[in-house]
């Protein structure tokens, strides 16, 4: 009997749903408060701080010895910019952390903060992508000459003949405004100095805390062992909680300086304003088709604004590089060009956020899949077939190496699901009623589980990757398993856990999986890329291989038969087609206790794996049909189906509601969520009625169709699913906006496509 396959509920939300959780607010109590002073300006040179006479308030002068925040990136391109802790001398981006008061409570350090005066001589500021990029900008950092901070390029030998000789050329100027993954619960972090050992344990609300301990012992100059991370219960992440910030460097700081316990949480205004944010990008971009719809060749210049500084570990390559290397998706494309930019700007950080630019690259090439259906009289569901990757493995021009998929399968069953020719019968009789519905349809891979190959690829100074389980069976038959990755709301524990079972022939419920904690699990990289399934589940896997074979020799040994005759499963080891058995609690124990008779096994049962694959390519297709409201611009999503091949499903419930998650935030991100400033750089949206992420009545039910490719790529088969909601999700809502709106001829190459920019483009229709 297989654990793997079944929707086992959540082992973590029995503690969730009573209240019981552990966040980092929870251990906040009985810790002085710490607020940040932070610049109210985009750009300009600090001439002074002036601190109130009473109360604990620190300035950068005070930080002696501490160092800045300096991402690497071996690249002949990038330009190393180095964050300061707490600036001296200018501020870049307003929100930036200028100072820090420490109170006995909340309140008082808020208006403790409220009475500390900076004095800022405001600068000319950059701000947006392209008018960053032009002669006479304002150069954010003076240690750069232009405001580029990376830069990529490819180009193949034929393109440019494809593009001269093309039956059809469609040329896109591609727009997504800025986002912010905004997580329930906003960063924070409690920093509890233990007067004996001089030992800092910092719990925070992190999705990398090993690599957030190397960072912060980096740059404060001490041991690694005098700091321990600990990431409890965390209210989700999508990629804002993976970055090295100044606000965590200085709590720890704070509490060795100060010698005591210290807890800084984060308010929504923070948050938005000044955590991280990203896929601010413009792209032009030109497709050469043949006459007969193939897609000969693609040409694109793409600018990603990284804002003010360059994340820690993965640097502001991250959003352009995988622009660069990912941008034909699922499409067979011979030629191609790309020059790929990241650009600086006095504006927050990026960072990535739940599939990072890949929402903008299939937003790409699935627009210009439906511009160029309509320019050359061609179903726009049959030019994609004509198209789509059906041999595998597939090489792309830019060398990634596409693994075994269902392509054209899933864009069939999502298409099926729909009843495509029912819906166009209906949409012209809603048409003739003034009613505008219409039909989108994305299709995208995503590059899921990738190790150090990958990262090392790109000249990544810090290469992440691999994953390290320890994985241990106690005298008593129960399994602890530690993983470096850091789970923060997916129920990777139960995966694992499912995993692990079947692998040792116990139950779920006997697997307990330990995370988050750097003194209590081996090194590791944290929860982000949909990696974990497939990387610590794979080592997981590993690992409790390794003692399984353990106990087949006891067994063996127990029960006088061959270790390669004995089955584990439902808590004993069997001979094979024989009632002869022991319980594996018996081996477990015979392990610790009487290992003497077992020289070959050793004594007591822990094992460790390692698993360092180099990736494997998840598919979907997702399909969507809306209204249009004309007079108002409101959209309304009737139906949404997602069609997706992830390979095994550990846990087919879990990996539902990852997609459930991640198809609302990329509806969010296809209709309403925008972080806006204004031509100063102030940020306006730094609340939630000015940033608006959708709730359960915009959200519609999201139908899910599973297709099972299994890949070799993976020891477990399983491919990540964590971001593949997100990523094709707006572009299958607003090729269905401009489907319900062809009456009208509108185009739309910008998201999100909000109530205001649907209505100018109708108006503009109307008026032209």
């Amino acid at each position: 009997m297989s654990w793997i396959g079944r929707s086992l509920p959540r082992l973590e939300d029995p503690a969730l749903v009573k209240g019981a959780g552990n966040y980092v607010a929870d251990v906040a109590r009985g810790s002085a408060s710490v607020r940040f002073v932070r610049s109210p300006v985009a750009s300009g040179t600090i001439l002074g701080v002036e601190k109130p006479d009473e109360g604990l308030v620190f300035t950068a002068a005070d930080l002696d010895g501490v160092k800045g925040i300096k991402p690497i990136l071996h690249r002949p391109d990038y330009v190393a910019i180095e964050q300061p802790v707490l600036p001296r001398d200018r501020v870049v981006f307003a929100g930036q952390a200028i100072a820090v008061v420490v109170a006995e409570d909340h309140a008082t350090a808020e208006d403790l903060a409220e009475q500390v005066f900076v004095d800022i001589e405001p600068g000319d500021a950059a701000l947006d992508v392209d008018l960053a990029l032009q002669e006479g900008s304002p150069i954010v950092h003076e240690q750069a000459s232009t405001n580029v901070l990376v830069e990529g390029k490819i180009r193949t030998s034929g393109l440019d003949a494809v593009l001269e000789q093309a039956a059809a050329t469609i040329r896109m100027e591609i727009r997504s405004r800025r986002q912010a993954a905004m997580p329930l619960e906003t960063r924070g972090g409690v920093a509890q100095y233990d007067r004996v050992t001089g030992r800092v344990t910092l719990f925070a609300s992190v999705q990398m805390p090993h690599m957030l301990r190397t960072g912060i012992a980096d740059v404060l100059g001490i041991p690694e062992a005098d700091l321990r991370v600990v990431a409890p219960d965390v209210g989700g992440g999508f990629g804002q909680k993976m970055s090295l910030f100044p606000e965590y460097i200085i709590l720890v700081w704070l509490a060795r300086h100060l010698q005591r316990n210290l807890a800084w949480i984060e308010d929504r205004r923070e948050n938005l304003m000044a955590s991280t944010h990203s896929r601010d990008q413009a792209f032009t971009v030109t497709g050469a088709f043949s006459a007969d719809g193939k897609l000969l060749g693609v040409d694109a210049d793409m600018r990603s604004n990284v804002g003010a500084f360059s994340c820690y570990p993965v640097t502001c390559g991250v959003e352009p590089l995988m622009a660069l290397a990912e941008l034909p998706g699922p499409y067979a494309v011979k030629e191609y060009g790309a020059r790929s930019r990241g650009v600086t700007t006095n504006t927050c950080m990026m960072a990535p956020y739940r599939g990072v630019s890949r929402p903008t690259l299939t937003f790409t090439m699935e627009r210009m899949m439906d511009v160029a259906a309509r320019r050359l009289g061609i179903d726009p569901i049959e030019i994609r077939r004509r198209n789509l990757v059906d041999t595998f493995p597939h090489r792309t021009p830019t060398g990634l190496i596409y693994d075994e998929g269902s392509y054209k399968a899933t864009m069939e069953s999502a298409v099926n699901a729909i009843d495509l020719p029912a819906f166009r019968e209906r949409q012209k009789r809603e048409w003739e009623r003034g009613r505008y519905f219409g039909f989108g349809i994305s299709v995208f891979n995503e590059r899921t589980g990738y190790g150090t190959p990958a990262y090392a690829a790109r000249g990544m100074d810090i290469v992440p990757g691999y994953e390290i389980v320890d994985c241990t069976m106690d005298p008593s038959g129960n399994v602890s398993v530690r993983i470096g990755a850091s789970p923060h709301g997916q129920g990777l524990k139960t995966s694992l856990a499912q995993l692990v079972a079947d692998e040792l022939g116990v139950t779920p419920q006997m697997v307990k999986v330990i995370s988050g904690d750097t003194d209590a699990t081996p090194y590791g990289w944290g929860t982000f890329a949909s990696r974990s399934m497939v990387i610590a589940g794979g080592a997981s896997k590993l690992a409790a291989g390794k003692i399984a074979s353990k106990l087949k020799v006891i067994a063996a040994a127990i029960l006088e038969s061959d270790p390669d005759n004995i089955d584990l499963n439902d808590g004993l080891a069997k001979i094979r087609n024989s009632n002869r058995s022991v319980p594996i609690a018996e081996l477990a124990r015979a392990a610790y206790h009487q290992s003497h008779k077992f020289p070959s096994v050793g004594a007591g049962l822990h094992e460790n794996a390692i698993y360092d694959p180099a990736g494997t390519f998840s598919n979907a297709s997702h399909a969507s049909i809306v209204e249009v409201d004309v007079e108002t611009g409101q959209v309304k999503i009737e139906r949404f189906v997602v069609a997706e091949d992830a390979g095994v499903l550990i846990n087919p419930m879990i990996v539902d509601g990852q997609i459930h998650g991640g198809v609302a935030q990329g509806i969010a991100n296809a209709l309403y969520e925008e972080i806006v400033y204004d031509d100063l750089g102030n940020c306006l949206t730094t609340s939630l009625a000015d940033f608006l992420p959708p709730t359960m009545l915009e959200i519609p039910t999201i139908e899910i169709l599973h297709s099972y490719t299994m890949s070799n790529a993976s020891i477990t088969k399983a491919k990540g699913v964590g971001e593949g909601g997100l990523i094709g999700a707006p572009a299958s809502v607003i090729n269905a906006v401009v489907d319900a709106l062809s009456p009208f001829g509108i185009e739309i190459f910008e998201m999100p496509a909000s109530p205001q920019r649907i209505l100018d483009h109708i108006r503009g229709k109307r008026t032209a």
